[in-house]
């Protein structure tokens, strides 16, 4: 519509000309100005109720959640009951009501501790379908003590203000998965000259996060945009979710478990001990000697594990879960209008070079796109195949000619 020159907007009563753009009805005109304003007042009039309310009744159980996440996450039914009463009383603190006895229930933040590929990362992504809080994932590599190069802590409420789309109030009551939160302990015991800006430093800068308090947070992100207006958010009622693979800390837990005890009872002690799975005896103090700060152990008080996952869990992986890996490559074919098939020994073969690389579940995922990689290059192209039946020879012959088999000797 052109813009109009004549005629008067029957809102605000300014001319033609005083305007960008005058839109002419049958009995009157408006402004571009007017509109935009009611425009605004029926969006606030007929407003939806936010997607982030729930009442008691809607409230899913910790068994229900626990059901939930098995559809996805094989295994791990320690971590996924910690999850599941987590995130429930995390709900029951949202909905409490003041009542005479003035009793305040506070927030139990968790660290999930286990090695890569067991489904830290994954259990979170999960839960987050189920959630109706703001839920948040950040990667705490990337963050630096304030003043370094790198990413500010208060970027990690950056990320869940997004995820609530700027509802501060939804916001406050969200949930934050910190993952890759071992990497961030400290560098080592002695002091030195050089400061720890993406080790002891990040960790200081969290206590404030995780303990609950007032912090002022840049919307678009820290450094790049100063001239920001920030946002205060208050984090007492934020529920923190930290997740860390703390490579190498199998050795402090073995060597607490065989300095605690002397003499003949020691034998009795330490033949109880499961020596393939040291991280279900991890307790805090060990997370101390790995180089976490005693004031962070302290603000993370549930600590559960994740198993290491056996030949069993690998397999069940490969073919159980709603999203599992033979699943999506299934789909992938047949959105060509291929049908793909598997032979039993073919999912053997693949899980046990997922054994030999030891890289958990990812493993599953780099031997499969292996031995597909071939088919998945030739098969768009030719219309009349309508079907792909991979046998046990056809999964070695591609899988030995692919760069993945190396992983065998880097990993020997």
């Amino acid at each position: 519509m052109a813009k109009s020159t004549g005629g008067y907007c029957s809102f605000c009563g300014r001319s033609g000309r005083d305007v960008r753009l005058l839109i002419n009805g049958i009995n009157g005109s408006i402004c571009d100005e007017c509109a935009q304003q009611a425009y605004e007042m029926v969006k606030e009039k007929f407003a939806e109720s936010s997607s982030f309310t729930m009442s008691m009744s809607e409230l899913p159980t910790p068994e229900d959640i626990k059901l939930f996440l098995d559809q996805y996450v094989i295994g791990q039914d320690d971590a996924k009951k910690y999850l599941s009463v987590s995130v429930y009383n995390h709900y029951k603190r949202l909905m409490q009501k003041v009542t005479a006895d003035d009793v305040e229930i506070e927030k139990s933040n968790i660290i999930l501790v286990g090695t890569t590929g067991t489904g830290k990362t994954l259990l979170a992504r999960t839960i987050a379908k189920l959630l109706h809080v703001p839920f948040a994932i950040v990667d705490a590599t990337v963050l630096t003590q304030a003043g370094y190069v790198g990413e500010d802590i208060e970027s990690i409420l950056t990320r869940l203000l997004q995820a609530a789309d700027y509802d501060v109030e939804a916001a406050q009551r969200g949930i934050v998965f910190i993952d890759e939160i071992d990497k961030i302990a400290r560098k080592g015991d002695n002091p030195s000259i050089t400061r720890d800006v993406s080790g002891e430093g990040v960790q200081q800068g969290l206590l404030k996060l995780l303990e609950g308090s007032v912090v002022n947070v840049p919307p678009q992100g820290g450094r790049k945009h100063p001239e920001q207006k920030m946002i205060p958010v208050d984090t007492k009622n934020i529920l923190f979710i930290c997740g860390g693979a703390f490579d190498g800390i199998e050795k402090k837990i073995a060597q607490r478990l065989n300095t605690r005890v002397v003499g003949y009872s020691a034998s009795l002690a330490t033949s109880t001990v499961d020596r393939d799975n040291f991280l279900k005896y991890i307790t805090p103090a060990d997370l101390k000697s790995f180089g976490l700060i005693p004031e962070i152990i302290g603000r993370l008080p549930i600590l559960t594990y994740l198993n290491p996952l056996d030949r069993t869990a690998l397999r069940n992986i490969l073919t159980e879960p709603k999203n599992s890996i033979i699943k999506q490559y299934v789909k992938l074919f047949e959105m060509d209008g291929v049908q793909l098939l598997f032979d039993e020994e073919v999912y053997e073969f693949i899980v046990d070079k997922a054994l030999e690389f030891k890289l958990g579940a990812r493993g599953l995922r780099s031997i499969v796109e292996a031995i597909m990689m071939d088919a998945m290059y030739t098969i768009p192209s030719q219309k009349d195949v309508k079907e792909l039946h991979v046998t046990l020879d056809y999964a070695k012959e591609k899988f030995e000619k692919s760069d993945v088999n190396r992983l065998q000797f880097e990993n020997a």
